[in-house]
Parts: C-alpha cells; structure tokens; sequence
C-alpha cells in the first residue's frame, strides 16, 4: 500500500516539459476553440467527460486524423451502452494513419534477444506492406477478411498487420509459445483466409521450432487458403527453410512475384472491424473481441499524445508479445511518426540487463514493460542507473499488473530518477486504458497518475454508486467510449454474441461498462489497482480465463474435477499474482509429483506456460452453487481470507472449510 503519510511526490514534471507536452497545446488549443479556461489536468478531464462530443472531436482535430470523410456528426446515442457511436459518418483507413510517413528515417528496430538485429526505414516498411498487399489481394483477401498471424513480436509480423488492414481486412494474432489447442481455440473461431506464421522462436537462450506445430494446426483451419511460413530461425542460423507442409509458402518465395508501388488504402467506416482479440472467461472458449477500426485509433492517439507524450523523434518500446493487448497498442505508435522498438524473448538475458542495453542502443525516450519484471529487477540487484546511460529515456510505462510502491522505489532509486513513471490500467477489453499517465501531473508512490482523458470512470460500491476518495470498490465507466468493442464473435456473427458481449460488460449495472477491477481512487487524484474483483487470472499481467486451464486439467483421466484461481503473491500483497489449481481426483488416485508434472505437462503443451499452475492441491470437494457452477471466488476469498459472500447459495458449503485450512499452507510456499 502507499505510505498515507507521505508528503512529497517522487517527482514532478519540470515546467519546460509540460510546456513543451501535446497536452498543454491541446489544452490551449481547447480553451481557443471553446471560449474555456481550463487550467490543471483536473479541469480538462472534468471538460472531456462532460463535454464527451467537443473531446472526440478535438483529438480528432489537433490529432489530424487522415480520412475520406468525416462527417458532422460526433457521438449519437450517447446514453446507450452498449449502442452509442462516435462519428458515424466517418470513412477512414486505419493503416493510413499510420504509415503517414514514407521516407528514410527509421520506422522499426528489431532484437530477437541476442540472436538478431534489424532496423526497416519508413520507405522500406511501406515497400514491404505494398508487396504483402498486393500478395493478400491475389489470395482473395477482402475487406471483413481475416488474416491471422502466429508470429513473435518481430517486423514481419506489423507488415502483415498494415497490410491487411491497407485491405480493410482485420488482423488477429497470436504468440508462438501458444500450443495447438490454444490457437484452435481462437483462430478456429475466427476462420482467417490467410494465416502468417514462424518457423520457431528464440526464448531464454533456447531454440524452438513450430514446424511441428503448425503441421498439425494448419489441417484444422479450413478457412485458411494460404500459409505462409517466415523463416525467422533459418535465417538466424543462415539456414535455408524447408516448411514441409502442404500448401505452405516461405516469405520471400511468397512475396517475389510482386513489385513495390505506392500502398492502396481502402477507407472504411469508423466502426469497420480492424482488430480481433482474445479474452477468456470461466467457460467455454476465449472470447472473440472485435475492435472497430476508427473507435480504436482515436482512442489510441488520445493516449499516445495526450497521456505519454510520443513525439516524431521519440522511439517508443513496450515489451509485449502478440498475444497482449499492448502490441495493438504499441502498433500506433506509428501514427506518430516515431520509430517502433520491438523486442521478441526474454527480458532476463544478461543478467536482466538486455532490454536496458536495447535503450541505450537506440536511444529509448518510452521503455514499457510489465509491473512483473520491475518486481523481477528489484530482486535481481541490477542498478541500471550505474551500468547504463538512459540519457533520452523520459517515460517509463508499467502495465499488467498494479505496480507495488516498492516498485516505484526502485524506478526512482535504480533506473533513472528523472522521468515519468506512468502506471496505466486498461485491458484486452477496450485495448487501451481506462487510468493512465499524465505528463501535466506529479508521481506519487504507489499511484496511477490520472484517469485518462474522455472517460467517465467512477468508483463504485454493489450497487453502482460512486464511493468517495479513499475507498475501494468497483471501475466502472458511467459513458461511452470509442474504443467500446464492437462486440463478440460467436460461430462467426457479432449478432449471435449480442447477448455474451452484454453479459460481459453491461449486467452488472445497467447501461455502465463493469471491468472487474478492484480500485481506489487517492487523495491526490490518482488510483490505486487491487487486482481482480471476478475470477480472471492475471499471473504477471497477463490475463486468462480459468477456461482455458479445466479444458486441458478435464483431459487427465485420474481428475474428475477441478478449481483455479490466482492467489496474491506474495501474500498480503497486490503486486502479483500465482496459478494455484485444486484438483478432486478419482477414488484411490493420490496427486504425486509424476500426477503434477502430467497436468503441468498437458497445460503447457495446450495454452502456453503462462497458464501452468505454481501450486497443484488435492482436494476432496468442489464447492459449487445450487445450479452447479462452481465458484471460484468463494474459493479465492478463503485463500486470501476475505469474507465469502452468498454462502446461503451455494449447494455444499461445508466443502469452503477445506479451502480455509488451505490457506496458511498456500501463504508459506
């Protein structure tokens, strides 16, 4: 928790900086436009969420959004969630709004760990985007397409994306540690025409090769009409690639037909679909988000620009795979004219230093990263500050997970003691943040910054009213947003998910976006994240649906059944979280370490390692409601000893008495 006597932020932005922020000319540039006298940043996002239409509005202005059309009207049915719609009359094209610039500069640099080195010009980038273009256009690929990408965070992989959605198709992607049965899940549902793929990975200093991966994957898209194979690890190893797959074509061999020519934009409506990402609930498979392409530009340039300040020259690295959501947004950064840092593997290599030898490399002004891996770097000992330069690093960002104060302590103490540390919290959910950094305002230990500018966010008790400063309860946003989903995918139709895009977000409280994040808001205008208020998991900030783990536990023959949640840890703090899966086997069957290793086996091999449970715990019981859905937040209130809520509802309630002896066991290891 952050210390409640604190009197002194840990730092305050100089005046020169925020004078010299895209907030402070949007802040005049408002008060010009609208007669106002908007002073702080309380002021402005007082004004943006009061004045909802005249906000969009200016992002769209000071922002220059490039589009066919953008008609007069802002934001219709604004009192509808979900049903409002921002600029309706709109016609854009997401990829033209970022490739704005064509010329020599660097557009992307590239480190798969220690093993590669690449940087692509902005000329080259758009010469490589034209030929995929062109390339996707003779496979069939239209607008509402899907083309899909099993790839690591590397340049091929944003090519694929500008050039499908040059197209107006919508690109979805996936990491490669993800096993068959986890990229069935999501893009068996999404039926892509063309998928992307590489032919393995570097992780840690080890190799690994997805040949065998996609020999049995491939067979079970019959959406996909082509595949191509990036041949990452051959050209590494100066090895020629054999894909060895029926239908499969390398890279190069793919692209050599077609010549470079300018890129054709096909504009689109503002709520055309241009991404689809994945979110896992408790049952079922992950859940198909599709993101419209106009509500999630603007949304992003207002972040870019107005809550970490991302100018031309800067070069902005996050550290992300394609399976998270901060790759999207990581993407936009192009929208800026800045140069794109991406980085595939470990971040542990050299010793926890190769992300700070990336920085200085290429001169990071924005390093992004998970609040997992500072904790990681706390404990490691490194002082960057006394080994590195850092010298154009200004804004460190830390997502995923709630940064614990004594992460700001080593930032602050250890990195670099002149920057800003913005926190943000948002999710797959809008891909973007709902709290936010704010280059006008000051860091104080343990604290989110800001709410982000244009969102209606509150604080809220059961029942969906506001609690004052100070008290924890619910993030709820009482307005719509632009980057609100356009809704769920089920067998292919939005329509059909209608009803679980509502379920989701809306019948908590009606027509007001329920995250299921735990919060307070402080004192001094900034928030405070507890973690998770419903049963997602969320082990180093990357979110799972329980779902996706019972799947794969439901395949081992001695499990009859089983319960997950994620257990603080360590414990008593909110800094992160570990996997912990019960487990009610078969009469007679005993869970010893050969049983633990099948099910961590049969969970990695089928998601990804993320997925695999820290602790495995025998239990005799399941405790469950009257109408058989088993309930893991009772369970994970036990572990935590928080109060279990609706015991009357429940069909066994004797069976939460094993879970509560659990709990000093689960808090020594």
């Amino acid at each position: 928790m952050p210390d409640t006597e604190q009197h002194q932020p840990l730092w305050s932005p100089p005046p020169q900086r925020i004078a010299a922020s895209h907030v402070e000319a949007f802040r005049h540039w408002v008060n010009d436009r609208h007669g106002l006298q908007l002073q702080t940043y309380q002021d402005m996002l007082d004004w943006s969420v009061a004045e909802q239409a005249q906000f969009w509005d200016a992002v769209w202005e000071t922002s220059g959004v490039i589009a066919e059309h953008k008609g007069e009207r802002v934001l219709i049915d604004a009192g509808r969630m979900p049903g409002a719609r921002f600029f309706p009359d709109a016609r854009l094209n997401f990829a033209q709004n970022l490739l704005r610039r064509n010329d020599d500069a660097v557009a992307l640099h590239f480190w798969g760990e220690d093993q590669v080195q690449r940087s692509l010009s902005w000329r080259e980038l758009h010469t490589e985007v034209s030929r995929l273009q062109q390339a996707l256009a003779h496979w069939g690929v239209q607008a509402g397409d899907r083309v899909a990408a099993y790839m690591p965070n590397m340049p091929e992989t944003v090519i694929a994306m500008l050039a499908a959605t040059s197209l107006g198709a919508t690109f979805t992607s996936a990491s490669p540690d993800f096993g068959v049965q986890g990229v069935l899940d999501r893009f068996g549902q999404t039926q892509p025409k063309v998928l992307i793929a590489c032919d393995g990975y570097f992780y840690n200093g080890k190799t690994f090769s997805n040949l065998g991966k996609l020999a049995e994957l491939v067979p079970q898209l019959p959406s996909v009409v082509t595949t191509v194979v990036v041949p990452y690890v051959a050209q590494a190893k100066g090895q020629q690639l054999d894909v060895g797959i029926v239908g499969a074509q390398v890279w190069e061999s793919a692209l050599e037909a077609f010549q470079p020519r300018a890129v054709q934009f096909a504009p689109q409506p503002f709520d055309h679909p241009v991404y689809i990402l994945y979110s896992s609930g408790t049952t079922g498979a992950p859940k198909c988000i599709v993101h419209r392409a106009g509500g999630v530009l603007l949304k992003h340039l207002a972040e870019l620009r107005l809550q970490v300040d991302i100018h031309p020259e800067d070069r902005v690295f996050f550290f992300t795979t394609c399976g998270w959501m901060m790759w999207n947004w990581l993407m936009s950064a192009l929208s800026q004219g800045a140069t794109v840092c991406l980085y595939d593997g470990s971040p542990g290599l050299r010793d926890n230093a190769i992300l700070f030898d990336y920085a200085d490399a290429v001169d990071f002004t924005h390093l992004g990263t998970s609040a997992k891996f500072i904790e990681a770097l706390g404990k490691s000992g490194i002082a960057p500050m006394q080994t590195h330069w850092l010298s154009a690093l200004r804004t460190l960002m830390s997502t995923g997970s709630p940064l614990a104060p004594e992460g700001f302590d080593y930032v602050y103490g250890k990195v670099k003691s002149d920057l800003c540390l913005s926190s943000l919290s948002g999710g797959t959910d809008l891909v973007a943040c709902f709290i936010a950094g704010s280059p006008m305002n000051p860091v104080w230990r343990g604290e989110i910054q800001a709410c982000a500018l244009g969102m209606a966010v509150i604080v809220a008790d059961d029942d969906g009213k506001p609690l004052p400063d100070g008290q924890k309860g619910e993030l709820v946003c009482v307005k719509p947003f632009p980057s609100m989903p356009l809704g769920f995918l089920v067998d292919g139709s939005l329509e059909l998910g209608a009803q679980k895009y509502h379920d989701a977000y809306f019948a908590q409280f009606p027509n007001v976006w329920w995250h299921g994040d735990y919060i307070e808001r402080t004192a001094h205008g900034g928030y405070i994240i507890f973690g998770r208020s419903d049963a997602t998991l969320n082990p180093g900030g990357v979110r799972i649906g329980t779902a996706e783990i019972y799947r794969q536990v439901e395949r081992i023959e001695a499990v009859l059944e089983s319960i997950v949640i994620g257990q603080n840890w360590p414990p008593g703090t909110y800094g992160d979280v570990r996997v912990v899966l019960f487990v009610r086997l078969r009469d007679g069957v005993m869970l010893d370490d050969a049983l633990i290793d099948a099910i961590k086996r049969q969970i990695r091999n089928n998601t990804t390692p993320r997925h695999v449970p820290t602790r495995i715990v025998q239990v005799h019981d399941i405790p469950r409601t009257k109408s058989n859905k088993i309930v893991e937040i009772a369970v994970r209130n036990l572990i935590h000893g928080d109060p279990v809520k609706n015991v009357s509802a429940l069909a066994n309630p004797e069976a939460l008495d094993e879970y509560r002896a659990l709990r000093a066991e689960l808090e020594r290891a």
